[in-house]
């Protein structure tokens, strides 16, 4: 069984302060790895592959996309911070991590990275596209649509984690980012990885070429789970040090925890009542109730840790209901899934199994993973982008990539403000939550107050970004 690739649990431990360094300049990770690693590589028919966001997802997605071509080759990565790239940061991960995957998979010599391609800084992600041929963006959510930008304008495929924005402004760049793409032949993948997974692909041949559900009337979709990893403030952090360590907790970072997880079931629900695997559909409103219940201080960010949205689409979705459910509370419910309901059967899927039931409950499908053999659908996602690369076939994730995120976005703007949200109004407010000025010296949108906590976000008084 595959699991899933979830935030890790509570780390708190002191770290010096690396802090950051120019655009311009290189951080000395390489004596992390070894001397073979910063070997030159010869041949021209190499794939250049760079990096940028050294967390624990990104380092586990760069070892992915090398394994999925002999001929890729690791050439730059960039960070925020310095300490993140040669791992010396709160949360470890970076290159030792990745060196040491790699070795485990024999695949050491597809790194060429001396510590002059090794960049850190807010702009260093154009260090990296510029050095690259395939770019794999792995930032805080709310950076992807910057980073995406740039990447398709200087002509590079790429891959890019979920969610791929957290406001409205970020998806409507992300939606002419792709139509540049395509108008490049650029291959694009987001790691909404279900779309990749054998599960999700025959329950939905099973719903739209034999139609065993009937008319598709609505469905339920979950992510409960606990909460995810804190670093402590340290002495020496200004606020956009600390909100940057911790993006997880702050809504123009990561979009709450609705968006940054949530968004992969919401993702399948899209993808099943659209039967488009190319664009996806989206709800027209959202309304919904939601809060902050559990012990988390009001100094430590402004997100929620529980959200219940109704969602509703148009007739060309046959006006279906879908009711989406995420709670981060260590020590409740835990629950992954999705379930789609028709005029004929219900689809549940969870985890390794999908079920189809007819209306008295009798089992009519059923399709569970192989415990041996299969391979991953975090390594499909990038053997398959390889491909399309290699052979000019067409891939481009990103339509449904940004429906599926800003879907969540507008069911954060409902339990943040409790009213119903519709997506039209939304989309065309193009409403922004990113700084001003992205630099360390800059202070973020929102600030604690004296006391040192948050305002959290009050249903039927916080107001919506356009009113």
């Amino acid at each position: 069984m595959q699991k899933e690739q979830t935030p890790e649990q509570n780390v708190s431990k002191p770290a010096s302060r690396r802090g950051f360094i120019g655009a311009s300049g290189a951080v000395t990770a390489a004596a992390a790895l070894p001397v073979e690693l910063s070997a030159q590589v010869a041949g021209s028919d190499q794939v250049k592959v760079g990096l940028i966001g050294m967390g624990g997802r990104g380092c586990g997605a760069i070892v992915q996309n090398l394994a999925g071509n002999d001929r890729a080759r690791l050439v730059a990565v960039a960070d925020a911070f310095a300490d993140k790239i040669d791992g010396s940061g709160p949360r470890g991960s970076g290159l030792p991590a990745v060196t040491k995957q790699l070795e485990k998979l024999g695949k050491a010599n597809q790194v060429d990275l001396p510590a002059s391609r090794q960049y850190a800084g807010f702009d260093a992600y154009k260090q990296v596209v510029d050095e690259s041929d395939l770019v794999c963006i792995a930032t805080p959510p709310g950076f992807r649509p910057l980073h995406f930008e740039y990447a398709v304008n200087q002509g590079k495929h790429v891959f890019m984690e979920k969610p791929v924005c957290v406001d409205a402004f970020g998806f409507n760049k992300i939606v002419e980012s792709a139509q540049k793409a395509d108008d490049k032949g650029l291959k694009v993948v987001v790691g909404l990885q279900r779309h990749y997974e054998d599960v999700y692909r025959q329950a939905f041949a099973k719903v739209h070429e034999e139609g065993l559900l009937g008319d598709l009337l609505g469905g339920q979709c979950y992510w409960n789970g606990s909460r995810p990893w804190l670093i402590d403030r340290q002495e020496g952090w200004n606020e956009m040090e600390y909100q940057m360590r911790n993006w997880y907790y702050f809504t123009w970072l990561c979009g709450d925890h609705n968006v940054e997880q949530h968004v992969h079931n919401i993702d399948i629900l899209n993808w099943f009542l659209s039967g488009d695997n190319e664009r996806g559909c989206n709800p027209i409103s959202a309304q919904g109730l939601g809060g902050r219940c559990t012990d988390l201080p009001l100094s430590v960010g402004e997100i929620f840790d529980h959200h219940y949205v109704e969602y509703r689409y148009g007739q060309d979705q046959n006006n279906a209901i879908v009711n989406s459910q995420s709670r981060q509370a260590t020590g409740a419910w835990r629950h992954v899934g999705e379930e789609i309901i028709g005029t004929e059967a219900s689809l549940t899927m969870k985890g390794a199994q999908s079920v189809i039931k007819d209306a008295s409950g009798k089992v009519i499908w059923q399709y569970r993973k192989p415990r041996s053999g299969n391979v991953s659908p975090y390594q499909v996602e990038h053997n398959e982008l390889h491909d399309a690369i290699a052979n000019d076939k067409p891939l481009n994730n990103a339509y449904y990539g940004a429906k599926s995120s800003f879907s969540a976005v507008i069911g954060r703007l409902a339990t943040y403000t409790g009213q119903i949200v519709e997506w039209d109004k939304a989309v065309e407010s193009n409403f922004n939550l990113m700084p001003e000025e992205l630099s360390f010296d800059a202070k973020p949108k929102v600030l604690p107050n004296a006391d040192g906590n948050y305002t959290l976000p009050i249903p039927g008084q916080t107001k919506l970004p356009w009113a």
